[in-house]
């Protein structure tokens, strides 16, 4: 994807660009130190946890690949630029051994004084994903709240003991 001019575009592409070589920190790095997260297998991180999230991702997923396939700016809230994005993460999910390709829709708010992400949310369909990464439980139970809570639990307490290498 190519540069744009548009400072908010440039900082998603540098985000998706260290997540792309698996640079946890500097994606740790672009998030102000009061920024949300949310997604439908972590919930909702603030602070420190949502850099950390990103840290262990990187450093846990030995072959993923993620691929920025477009960001685009689409609207201001006060002093944020919103920006819509779309990504995908091809990967091993590490509890049962299957290989996922998720298709994630994300929009950003990034904080055009301080240069950094305020806010990010992701959003994918949980049912496809665990289709993919648990197999036949996923296929049966993946549009269920139980195994979406589950998944949540599983994800924070990973979060939760993980400790930088």
């Amino acid at each position: 994807m190519p540069a744009s001019p548009d400072p908010a575009i440039q900082l998603v592409q540098q985000f998706y660009a260290a997540f792309a070589r698996r640079d946890g920190g500097e994606m740790a790095a672009l998030y102000a130190p009061d920024a949300v997260f949310s997604d439908g297998a972590f919930g909702t991180l603030s602070g420190v946890d949502a850099g950390r999230m990103w840290q262990m991702l990187c450093q846990q997923g030995k072959d993923l690949r993620v691929v920025l396939d477009r960001a685009e700016r689409v609207g201001d809230r006060d002093a944020q630029a919103k920006v819509s994005a779309q990504w995908t993460a091809h990967y091993t999910f590490s509890a049962t051994g299957r290989p996922v390709v998720n298709v994630i829709q994300a929009t950003l708010f990034v904080d055009l004084a301080r240069g950094l992400i305020v806010e990010h949310r992701d959003v994918f369909p949980f049912w496809r994903w665990s289709r993919q990464a648990l197999g036949p439980i996923g296929l049966f139970l993946g549009w269920s709240g139980w195994l979406q809570g589950q998944v949540r639990r599983r994800a924070l307490k990973s979060l939760s003991a993980w400790k930088p290498a």
